[in-house]
Order: C-alpha cells, then structure tokens, then sequence
C-alpha cells in the first residue's frame, strides 16, 4: 500500500480555500501512485475554530465540504478531519473525527476520545469525546485511525487520561497506524512529537503515519513536521518544518527499511526563527494586512522585531518611527536610522520633546511641582504610542508590539505605550534569545548595528537610566522567569536552584502584580510551551 500525507496550511472557515487545497492535495497524490491521503486534524475547518464551532451554519459548511471530498475519493482513500454532528443526544453536539473515505462511499470515522483541556486546548468546550473503537479495512490492511491526543497521553510522566484509545485498537491487530494532529509549534515540540510515536511503536510495534497541520492561526503557530515511522519507532522521514507538502509513502519499504532514520535539523534558534518570521507573515496574509509600523529605539528589542517583520512581509512594506525624547541618547538614534538603513526599510523620525513639555505644563496644574517619577516616564511612552497608533490609522499599517518576553513578565513596560501593537512578536521570547536570535539574523550579514547588541539595556526615559535600575541582570532573571513560567516551579524549590531569595521574591511579586497589564496585551506568537495568553490563566485580583 503507497500512503501519502497531506501537510497543508489551512485557514480557519475559508471553505472554499480549504477545498481547494484538498481536492488539488488528492489529485497530486493520485499522481505519486497513492492508494490513501492523510489530511489532518479539523482539516475541514481550520484548527482551532473556537466558538465557530457552535454555529450551525460553521458545520453545515464543513459537512458540504466533506461531501466533495467523498465524491473526490474515486479510486483513492482519503483520510481527513472534521467535525461530526454527535446524533445521540444528551452530549456535546460534535465530536472531533476523522473521516474515511474511499470510492464515494464512507468507510467509517473515528472519534477523538481524549480532549485536551490543558494549556491552549479546550476541546471538551466544544466536543464529545469518542467512546466506541474499530479499526477501518482497506485495501487489506486493518488500520488503527486515531486524533492526535488519542496517542500521547504515553509520554506523560503522570498520566491524565484514564486508558489508551490504541489498547483497545490493538485488539483488532491493525497493521498500521494513522494519527492526524494539529499539534503547535513549541521550541521542544518536534522531539516530543518523536518522543511519542517511539513510545507508541515500543508499545503495539506497527508503523505510524502521523500528519500535521501547517500554518499559523494568530498566535498559534503550526510547524508541520509530519512524521512516518517505522515498527521500531524509528523516523523514516520527517516532513518539512513552515511548508506545504505532499509526499507518499510505500508502506511495505517503511516496514522493511525500519531502522534508517531521517529527519531534518532541529537547531532551537533557527526554528525559533523561522516560526516567528512564518507566524508573522500568516497573521497578515490570513487578515489580509499588508503593511506593519513599529517603534524604532536604537534597541535590540525593536531592531530583531524590525528585521522579522522585513523578513516576513518584505522591507518595503515596513516603516519605523524613531522618536527621541530628550532622555535618547545621540548613539540610540544613530543606531535606529543605521538599522532602517541596513534593513532598506522606510522610517521618519519625529521628536517628541515639545509634545512632552506641553503636557508637563498642563498637568502641572493638578500636580504642581512634584519630583520626577514614573509618571513622566510613562508619558513619553504614551506619546510614542499615541504617534504609532495615529500612523496606523492614517496609512493602514499594522501596529506591531516589540517587547520581549522577559519585560512582558515582569510588567516592565508602559500600559497603552510600548506595550501598544496588534500582535506581539517578541512576546514569547526571554532576553537572552533575543540576543541569540539577533546574531543568527547577523551569521552572514550585519543588518542588525552591533552596537544595539552590546550596548546595556535602557528604556531612556530618564537621565541615565538602565533596565538594571529595575531588574536583576537578565542572566539572573531569565532562568527565574522560565522556572516560574513554564515549569511552575515553586518560590522555595527556585531558591534551592542556589538563587538569592531577596531577588527570587521580588521577581515573583513583579509577575503576579503585572497580571492585569498582561490581560489587555496583543496577542503573542507561541514559540515555548508555555506563552502569555490564553494557555496561562491567572486570576487579575488573585492572592497566593
């Protein structure tokens, strides 16, 4: 049997593009001799629809879509993903499924039976989970069709699900597996990904097809990466990582050649740069957005977001407003127009000096003559963000936020100021990447001034200011943030990591008080397993 996967870039109730690319998917299969396509998870749909998903004309289109893959199975299977209306009420109204078709006709389906709830998923919001397992005949093989979550609960080290939906597929003794997933990027995600399907094969011992989704949803980012692994779990091949694909498979070599493993390069700072230029791009092409504005400091912030943005969309449709205050350093702006230059993107520079004074002079009506504080500094922020939002309404141009992960969590940055954009590009990125990711954009070429990089941190928004008046140095708040961040770990269980408990006290207050301005943030592109958004939910008036 020759089985091919269908890694395609699917957008959330485009019908008619999501057809398109599916019946054009199938066709190019029958031309590399497939007898089966995989297309994965919600491939009908996009992934994920969220509340689209309760409106009954959402589905109705989805089933008409299902309709013209079923006529479009002439001679070939075609596996794909979709809602299934649940018709044995009380339940959910759906279920998550994949489909089998072949010939015109339906061969049977497979409910998705574990619904994560964890993280970004909340699938049991809006689907039943499966409760009956068959294995599906064709072309004679038995084969085992499961939804992504079905087989992964293996590599949890404390499970969460009470059986395994492949225990009782096993039963029928398939020859294979087939798992259809929208699985989102993460800097790890790759491995894991391998992870389970070597702990699969260790277990029943069959080849697995596993297809994956491609694209990017505003802040989910999907990376494809499809994989197809031999009885041993060894990766006979690794589908590409951003791009559409179609490759077909012999099943027969799969089993044979198991043991010879290819797959692609996994260097983290490369993937994560290609996932924030991808997730970037897809956030405008998928709006229909051309053109983004952004703040131009002479920082390293604003430089690495400015050179994703020009790598994404391309630096003519990128434009940067340099705006000193009388706190800017001279080298800042020389090294903000430096990057406009060296990126060949578009930039004006407006000082904002006087529209500072002005409103020192009239608030000074209510406040009168008290000290320098805070509030002056986040009046500077403010007017620069004043002049990005009026520019982005005036010409059209996407704000884009371009502060880091690392500020993000400690609330270091000025509400309705810097933190101003429509999507946050940084957002997911601690300090000490951005410099990473910053000398891998200057490998070849220096595009980012090699002063922004080596020049201390400063927001300059007071005589001599430096983001360490603020914070612990960020070799010293990075690994605390992530601790606390992504592994959860407890105050006292950082402190035993041999960190000073003064500073490890401070930085967790810093992050539990700045939740409130997180809560009105742009949406950030994922890149670690655990970003700013809707996977972390924290309560605003919360005491612990």
């Amino acid at each position: 049997m020759r089985i091919a996967i269908a890694q395609l870039n699917f957008h959330i109730g485009n019908f008619e593009s999501n057809t398109e690319k599916i019946l054009s998917a199938v066709q190019k299969a029958r031309e590399q001799g497939a007898d089966l396509v995989c297309f994965s998870e919600l491939a009908s749909v996009g992934y994920p629809a969220l509340d689209l998903l309760e409106s009954p004309d959402f589905i109705k289109k989805s089933n008409e879509l299902l309709d013209r893959v079923r006529e479009a199975s002439s001679g070939i299977g075609i596996v794909i993903g979709a809602p299934r209306v649940n018709p044995e009420l009380p339940g959910k109204n759906l279920y998550n499924s994949a489909f089998f078709f072949a010939d015109g006709q339906q061969l049977g389906f497979a409910d998705k039976a574990l619904l994560p709830t964890y993280d970004v998923f909340d699938e049991y919001r809006y689907f039943e989970p499966g409760k009956s397992f068959n294995t599906i005949s064709f072309k004679g093989k038995e084969i085992a069709l499961t939804v992504c979550e079905d087989i992964w609960d293996l590599i949890h080290e404390d499970p969460i699900y009470t059986f395994h939906p492949m225990d009782v597929l096993m039963k029928s003794k398939p020859d294979l597996a087939i798992n259809i997933a929208a699985s989102p990027f993460s800097e790890k995600q790759h491995a894991n990904r391998k992870k389970v399907l070597k702990k699969n094969a260790d277990r029943y011992g069959i080849p697995f097809f596993y297809v994956n989704h491609v694209g990017a949803q505003t802040d989910l980012i999907f990376d494809g990466g499809s994989l197809v692994t031999g009885p041993s779990g060894e990766v006979a091949d690794e589908m590409p990582f951003f791009e559409e694909c179609v490759r077909t498979y012999d099943l027969e070599k799969i089993v044979e050649n198991d043991g010879i493993s290819k797959f692609q390069s996994t260097d983290r700072i490369t993937l994560m740069h290609d996932a924030l230029v991808f997730g970037l791009r897809e956030f405008f092409e998928k709006l229909g957005f051309k053109k983004a504005i952004l703040g131009l400091s002479g920082g390293i912030d604003s430089a690495l977001t400015a050179a994703i943005a020009c790598r994404a969309l391309g630096s003519e449709n990128v434009h940067g407003l340099i705006m000193p205050s009388g706190f800017s350093s001279d080298h800042s702006v020389a090294d903000a127009l430096d990057l406009a230059k060296r990126l060949n993107m578009s930039s004006d520079t407006i000082p904002i000096g006087k529209m500072y004074d002005n409103f020192s002079t009239e608030l000074e009506t209510f406040f009168g003559k008290t000290p320098f504080d805070v509030t002056e500094e986040n009046i500077q922020a403010r007017i620069r963000g004043i002049l990005l939002m009026a520019y982005s309404n005036k010409l059209g141009h996407v704000l884009l936020n371009t502060t880091n992960k690392s500020e993000m969590a400690v609330g270091y940055g000025t509400l309705y100021g810097d933190l101003c954009g429509s999507l946050s590009v940084l957002g997911d990125v601690y300090k000490g990447d951005v410099y990473k990711l910053s000398n891998y954009i200057n490998r070849e070429e220096e595009l980012i001034p090699r002063s922004s990089i080596l020049k201390p941190p400063s927001a300059e928004l007071k005589p001599d200011q430096k983001d360490t008046d603020f914070l612990p140095d960020y070799d010293v708040l990075d690994p605390i943030l992530k601790m606390m961040i992504e592994e959860r770990y407890s105050l006292d269980k950082i402190i035993s990591k041999g960190y000073d408990r003064a500073v490890v006290e401070k930085v967790y207050g810093m992050v539990h008080r700045s939740e409130f301005k997180r809560f009105q943030l742009a949406p950030v592109l994922r890149v670690s397993k655990k970003a700013f958004g809707y996977g972390r939910r924290m309560p605003l008036v919360g005491k612990f």
